[in-house]
């Protein structure tokens, strides 16, 4: 990926070095729930972190900021980020333009370990999230070693597909479509919940696809060997390929984010259509083919 020369954003907020520690009562309930939700890392915060186990009584957060010396690889990773988000910045800003809108830019926070958001307490083990209680999107970089080492999904293209794909549920919230979905989601049973809440990681993943469309029009980011480190990765967290490496079989009434063949699909078509009309994974159920 062309990234070297391209634009710094100003909305990136360094939190790294500040530790973030949570008190919950009632003993284990905390490390309970971040063992949970290490298994699907990158989800919403609004459906995992705010679950009542996390809101007992007694609970809070305490932090303290502490001197922070970056890798020269981190820093270059951080670097890497402002750069992918600036990107996001200019299609989004564009995209609304032409259908009449105002884009509101995303904050992008920088962590380590664990971070305390709008939408609530989250270890570094959940992975990348937007919240959308304050519109922010949060990393610790320590996850792309997560995602070449555990993963298998190494490359700056795939690295760049996390922050899309992030910034892909910011421009769901902004137009109203998360609201819908986390409503619709109270009222139905549990599978149906979980099928809304796969309808909705996926149109992310297409809208991740727009922009690198567009990026690449507009920008020429794109190298050879790059498409295929983004499906590779969305291959990589498909739920289907995460039960089966945790536990051996999968369970496919708890999906939350889609199959990885489901994953690849929706991505491919967002980047080879640059059409958001495209992304309409409720018409179709969510179904990659």
């Amino acid at each position: 990926m062309r990234w070297t020369t391209g634009r710094r954003s100003d909305n990136i907020e360094d939190r790294r070095g500040v530790q973030v520690s949570r008190r919950v009562a009632g003993g284990g309930i905390g490390t309970i729930v971040l063992v949970l939700v290490a298994l699907y890392f990158g989800v919403d915060p609004s459906v995992i972190l705010n679950q009542p186990q996390m809101n007992v009584p007694g609970a809070g957060t305490t932090s303290r900021s502490a001197p922070y010396s970056a890798s020269p690889q981190e820093q270059r990773l951080a670097d890497f980020v402002s750069v992918v988000l600036a990107d996001t910045e200019d299609t989004w800003n564009a995209l609304f333009r032409s259908m009449g809108k105002s884009y509101e830019e995303p904050k992008l926070v920088l962590f380590t370990g664990a971070v305390e958001s709008a939408c609530g307490f989250a270890s570094a083990a959940v992975g990348p999230f937007y919240c959308p209680e304050d519109q922010k999107v949060y990393i610790d970089l320590s996850f792309y070693n997560d995602l070449k080492n555990r993963f298998g999904a190494p490359g700056d293209f795939a690295q760049a597909y996390v922050i899309a794909h992030e910034v892909g549920h910011h421009v769901q919230n902004l137009l109203g479509i998360s609201d819908k979905v986390h409503s619709l989601r109270g009222r139905v049973s549990e599978k149906e919940a979980n099928k809304l809440s796969v309808m909705l990681e996926l149109q992310a993943d297409c809208l991740s696809g727009v922009w690198a469309y567009h990026a690449d029009k507009a920008r020429k980011i794109l190298e050879q060997g790059d498409v295929e480190e983004a499906l590779n990765a969305a291959s990589a967290i498909g739920d289907d390929r995460l039960q089966r490496r945790s536990r051996g079989y999968v369970t496919p009434d708890s999906f939350t984010h889609g199959t990885s063949a489901q994953r690849m699909h929706w991505f491919r078509l967002g980047l080879e259509t640059g059409s958001m009309g495209k992304c309409n994974t409720f018409q179709t159920a969510g179904r990659g083919n």
